[in-house]
């Protein structure tokens, strides 16, 4: 598992978002930026975005998984 693998997991999943995933070893923290996430709040965004890498996931393959997930409005602000 690399961080391509799961970018690529992830705009499968959310074809509409951008994204980018940083890290190795394990860990990485992917950064999601989508008018999906429009009116959700946190744990409703990291939901959608882990159903793109559950079965990586429950495989074992992918270990720790952080989520920074925003809006473009909310992206645009910081």
């Amino acid at each position: 598992m690399n961080s391509e693998i799961i970018q690529k997991l992830i705009e499968n999943g959310m074809p509409s978002a951008s994204i980018a995933v940083s890290g190795g070893e394990g860990k990485y923290v992917a950064e999601v930026t989508s008018d999906a996430f429009e009116g959700l709040m946190l744990i409703k965004r990291h939901k959608l975005v882990y159903a793109c890498v559950n079965a990586e996931i429950t495989s074992g393959e992918l270990h720790a998984l952080t989520i920074v997930a925003k809006t473009p409005a909310e992206l645009a602000k910081a």
